[in-house]
């Protein structure tokens, strides 16, 4: 193999967008309490994994998924009280509904926006689809700045805006009328981004009816689904039908299908665990709050981020990994996160040794 010629074929042939990428890392947890991804951390009891084994044994995988999971969509419409007139779509996992958004709006030209800190892959996605990517810094306190965002809306005139409710990585919601004023000053579409709705009282879903320009997304991973990957986006059929046309067909495979419909059928496990979450998040917030040299922020979501003193986050992060404890840095990812770590909530016993492992690392 002639390595400098390979060079020069992947320089020529991988677009410069591509290349300026860097791969989506995941640490390896291997043997440590898993406290980085803002996973549920219960797993289900052994009568429900008999049921499910169960219910595996008798389906077949030699035929093709039901290419619509119409079975699937039926079940999270009642379960997320999604009106008749709505229609969904289904991801493997949020990412690809994220993909499809980019993919769909994609002209020469046209502009991505979001707030950040912020989730890392609408960045992403927006260059592998070769828009361009405006982002709006939010406030010392991870606040939205309205006035600053409706005015990069008006003179960028995204074609789509992404905004999370809570927010990741701050946890955050920006409040129901700086979302209107987002969504009215917006020129296209403006998607809602709601994976931590299980954590929160906050729901978007009633601003449908009144605004044509807008999707709310949603997912199962942080309510205990995460190996499934399954996203899903609520909006009026007529959106929904074209963003069919680029969905890559039967992207959601037939285990993943009734391993969910299982899954809802038992939905109240899940209800009680991530109402458990809660509790446990706000345990935990409690206690961070009167450890000397630790910042906190509230948090509507499953997971809180913190600040320590001036250029120990490394160190602290490091201290942890080697008490068995693995959390998220967020130092270096953006300059409003400096000194900043995000820990997600586990069980009672997981937040226990996190915490006295903190207090042991500082």
């Amino acid at each position: 193999m002639n390595d400098k010629n390979l060079d020069s074929l992947i320089e020529r042939w991988i677009s410069p967008q591509v290349r300026g990428l860097s791969t989506y890392h995941v640490p390896d947890a291997s043997g440590l309490v898993k406290l980085d991804a803002m996973e549920n951390p219960y797993i289900w009891d052994d009568a429900l994994v008999r049921e499910w084994l169960a219910q595996l044994g008798s389906t077949h995988v030699n035929r093709y998924p039901d290419p619509e999971a119409k079975a699937l969509k039926q079940q999270l419409k009642k379960i997320m009280a999604v009106p008749d007139h709505l229609e969904l779509l289904l991801g493997n996992g949020s990412d690809e509904l994220i993909l499809l958004l980019a993919l769909a709006v994609a002209t020469p030209g046209r502009t991505v926006l979001t707030v950040e800190p912020g989730f890392t892959m609408y960045r992403q996605i927006a260059l592998m689809a070769q828009l361009q990517y405006e982002a709006v810094s939010l406030t010392p306190d991870f606040e939205l700045d309205i006035k600053a965002t409706v005015s990069r809306i008006r003179s960028t005139q995204p074609a789509l805006i992404f905004i999370a409710q809570p927010n990741n990585p701050t946890g955050n919601l920006f409040g129901e009328q700086n979302i209107r004023q987002i969504i009215e000053a917006a020129p296209g579409i403006v998607v809602i981004d709601e994976a931590y709705t299980a954590f929160t009282d906050s729901d978007h879903l009633p601003l449908l009816a009144e605004y044509d320009n807008l999707l709310v997304m949603r997912t199962l991973s942080k309510t205990g689904l995460a190996g499934l990957r399954l996203g899903i986006l609520i909006g009026d059929q007529r959106w929904i039908s074209e963003l069919n046309k680029i969905r890559l067909p039967y992207n959601v495979g037939v285990l993943n299908q009734v391993s969910a419909e299982f899954a809802l059928r038992h939905y109240s496990v899940f209800e009680a665990q991530t109402a458990n979450i809660r509790d446990q998040r706000d345990g935990v917030m409690a206690e961070l709050s009167g450890i000397k040299g630790i910042r906190v922020w509230p948090s509507d979501a499953n997971f809180i981020l913190m600040r320590t003193r001036q250029g120990c986050a490394r160190q602290v992060f490091e201290r942890l990994r080697e008490r068995g404890v693995l959390i998220k840095l967020l130092d270096g990812a953006h300059l409003l996160l400096q000194d900043c770590l995000r820990v997600t909530i586990g069980t009672p016993a997981e937040n226990r040794q996190f915490i006295d492992a903190l207090k042991a690392s500082l």
